[in-house]
């Protein structure tokens, strides 16, 4: 569900002009009408009374009478023209001395938040609701295995109905870049209230999301019961770390043979992994021997807080060693069916080749380009290790030029089409949620663009081809953010802290603790227990 106030922004972000233009005209036809009732009705009953006098013997005044009515009848369509210019221009011209007061008057209009500052807060919204979605979601999967599953229901509920709200927020956001991108975004003529409109409905839908899961956060810490239940929490996390760490030294051995088998850049992605999983089972082990501590003492507020810190970063180590195994499959696939992708697209080429010469006419360059990507993977291949994602990436790109086959959907059965794009999405996601400490706005909204165009149903060729595009580059830009972002213990110390603050499981703005279910206001309500 959505609140009233995200509705009615919804409706009104694409169309505000036409809208306040045609209740604009309407106010003036309906002045001029309740203004020239009177005339019009004089004019009606003029024939009438020019009947009753012809009768009555005075012919004259009765061709007077309806002269003077037909006058009158025909001013009216021109006096309602006129008002309705009128009140067009008067729109219009309020309009421009409302944008002309905000543009030179220092500070603008004082009621309204300037654009920028307005365009920060919506970056900052975004950031803060992913976040809070993502723990949700981590927070609910452990809930699930200790309680019933119609006591989380409710919690659920209210973590899609987030997820909607963020969905849609993330889509406003990626169509106000791709405007700038295109140079259609806000020009010195004043397409600012547009703009602004869309900011405040970014605002709106992270709002409500968040307060919707602020709400929730004290029932769901009944359901999660960690003050009381610490006992029970602190060995199903400690049976979890055992396995993470396992899952580790395997990860290891995954990638380097990832290494002997594929060139260097096929496992690039997952380089560093094993090695972050590590990092984040420090910190486990450090916090969890807290937990242990607090909770023997009767401390459950602490030990609550130290078990969830310790919950969070496992979640982020099994995050990576999927990543890692993830990978690997994908790899293997894509080998496996690189040869039959290649004679798809081979296929596809010549069908093009063979269509009329005047329609062959207009594919010479998208049919060359096709051409020299078949003829680059297959070099590659010949030569030695490659990467068979990237390889299986340039084939679908193949596929799609000839004859305009960018538009059409992907063929049943040919999952491998889709598999660089769903990599690449499942790559970036994992990066994103293991360094969300660090990760702006920008990553993250390419990112759920991403994820959009690759949701369920017939996918065409060209929504997966930028939906790839669309997630390596949520993947270079979250790379440059963790690279600017500094020192991230935060001058804490610790094992694994830096590595925690990365992450996002403990915050660095002040709050200290670690994210627990829950919108902006509580999203570190355990801050005050953590030490």
């Amino acid at each position: 569900m959505t609140s009233p106030l995200s509705r009615s922004r919804s409706r009104r972000v694409p169309s505000q002009i036409a809208v306040r233009v045609a209740h604009a005209v309407l106010g003036g036809l309906v002045a001029m009408g309740w203004l020239l009732l009177p005339l019009a009705r004089a004019g009606a009953d003029a024939p009438a009374a020019a009947s009753r006098n012809t009768r009555a013997g005075a012919p004259a005044a009765a061709t007077a009478t309806a002269q003077d009515a037909t006058s009158t009848g025909d001013l009216v369509p021109p006096l309602v023209a006129a008002g309705a210019a009128g009140a067009v221009a008067a729109y219009g011209y309020g309009r421009r001395r409302r944008r002309a007061t905000t543009r030179t008057t220092p500070g603008g209009d004082p009621g309204l938040t300037p654009l920028p500052e307005l365009d920060r807060q919506t970056r900052r919204l975004l950031v803060e609701t992913d976040d809070c979605v993502r723990v949700g979601a981590e927070e609910l999967a452990l809930a699930a295995d200790r309680s019933a599953g119609d006591a989380v229901e409710p919690y659920v509920y209210d973590l899609r109905h987030a997820e909607a709200g963020l969905a849609a927020a993330f889509r406003l956001r990626q169509s106000l870049d791709e405007a700038e991108a295109a140079g259609a975004g806000p020009d010195p003529a004043g397409d600012e209230d547009d703009r602004r409109d869309v900011l405040e409905e970014i605002v709106a839908r992270c709002q409500d999301a968040g307060q919707r899961l602020d709400a929730a956060a004290p029932g769901f810490d009944q359901i999660r019961a960690l003050e009381r239940n610490a006992a029970a929490a602190l060995e199903s996390a400690e049976t979890r770390f055992r396995e993470a760490a396992a899952r580790t030294r395997a990860a290891e051995a995954t990638i380097a043979g990832l290494h002997q088998r594929y060139a260097p850049a096929a496992s690039l992605p997952v380089a560093g992994d094993a090695e972050q999983a590590k990092d984040r089972l420090l910190f486990t082990t450090s916090h969890l021997n807290q937990a242990r501590q607090y909770a023997d003492r009767g401390d459950g507020a602490k030990a609550a807080a130290h078990l969830r810190a310790a919950e969070g970063a496992l979640a982020q180590a099994f995050d990576l060693v999927d990543g890692v195994d993830r990978l690997a499959g994908e790899l293997a696939s894509a080998a496996a069916g690189l040869p039959a992708a290649i004679a798809a697209a081979e296929a596809a080429r010549d069908a093009a080749m063979a269509l009329p010469p005047d329609v062959r006419a207009g594919l010479v360059g998208p049919l060359g380009h096709a051409e020299s990507l078949l003829s680059a993977v297959r070099h590659e291949t010949a030569a030695g290790p490659h990467d068979p994602l990237d390889a299986l990436r340039r084939v679908t790109e193949a596929a799609a030029a000839p004859a305009g086959a960018g538009g059409a959907n992907v063929p049943e059965g040919r999952g491998n089409t889709l598999l660089p794009a769903r990599s690449a999405l499942a790559g970036a996601a994992c990066f994103i949620g293991t360094h969300r400490g660090a990760v702006g706005s920008e990553a993250r909204t390419r990112l759920a663009e991403a994820r959009r165009l690759l949701g369920p149903g017939p996918v065409p060729l060209s929504a997966v081809l930028r939906a790839d595009g669309l997630a390596r580059e949520a993947r270079r830009l979250a790379e440059r953010d963790v690279r600017a972002y500094g020192n991230p213990s935060g001058g804490r110390g610790g094992a694994g802290a830096g590595g925690a603050v990365l992450g996002g499981i403990l915050l660095s703005d002040g709050e200290g603790g670690p994210m627990s279910y829950g919108g902006p206001r509580t999203r570190g309500r355990r801050g005050a227990f953590f030490t």
